[in-house]
């Protein structure tokens, strides 16, 4: 089995996966599975909460292979390597390459591309294997191209919902951070806070799907991808834990 573990900046995305499960599988939008095909366990914790993961390992089978991606920085790092001492298995850290897993890196420095990123879109090449555009929808919102070939031609990386609403409260006198909703026409500041955030989070992805091959689809993931996905007027396929699906490609 391999443990696959997606240490973003805001949670810690895990999931346990029998090898042989993970060849041609893929996930379907409400699939009805608490873990989703495939997954022998899965679960999250907030970064901060990063040792309640020693209670929720303690319960699982040793995995033959760890694989993780870590954009939260060293002291994350550390806080694995103590959590999952108890495995005796040295986990691999992934790091964007230049080619892997039938995908291409599309950026001139291929090391500069995040491992979230690339876990991502070598995840997206394997349930897609077409053009699509890869979307993770966190802290950050990141949105990058895939072509037919599997061949990364590119993408952005703009403020996720959240800390667009907290740099207007954190930068403006008077925007508070307050909890609003969503509405075509809001009507009252929090509203309106809530919605063109959205709207700017749906404009960049439209904006870089019009630059996608002819027939392709956004593949949505991320904490945000539900509030995100009503918006969007593209073809477009839910898909949880985008980042796992990719490194345990990576570490089979």
């Amino acid at each position: 089995m391999i443990l696959a573990i997606d240490c973003g900046n805001t949670r810690v995305k895990w999931g346990l996966r029998e090898e042989h499960r993970h060849r041609g599988s893929s996930i379907g939008e409400n699939s009805g599975e608490p873990c989703g095909p495939g997954w022998r366990a899965i679960g999250a914790v907030a970064v901060e909460d990063m040792a309640r993961l020693k209670a929720d390992w303690s319960l699982l089978p040793a995995p033959a292979r760890i694989v993780i991606s870590n954009v939260a920085g060293e002291p994350a790092r550390r806080s694995l390597l103590t959590l999952l001492a108890r495995f005796a298995v040295e986990p691999l850290w992934i790091s964007a390459q230049r080619a892997q897993c039938g995908v291409t890196n599309g950026y001139t420095d291929p090391g500069q591309l995040g491992p979230d990123r690339w876990a991502a879109l070598v995840g997206a090449w394997h349930l897609q294997r077409g053009p699509c555009l890869v979307v993770t929808a966190g802290t950050a919102t990141t949105v990058d191209i895939l072509s037919a070939q599997g061949v990364h031609e590119g993408g952005i990386i703009v403020a996720g919902v959240d800390l667009m609403k907290r740099a207007l409260a954190r930068n403006t006198a008077g925007l508070a951070l307050e909890q609003g909703r969503f509405a075509q026409q809001p009507r009252c500041t929090a509203d309106a806070i809530e919605s063109g955030c959205l709207h700017a989070q749906a404009g960049a992805i439209e904006r870089m799907y019009s630059k996608l091959e002819a027939g392709g689809v956004c593949l949505l993931s991320g904490g945000n991808a539900p509030h995100i996905r009503p918006l969007l007027n593209i073809p477009v396929r839910a898909v949880d834990n985008l980042a796992l699906e990719g490194l345990v490609r990576i570490g089979a």
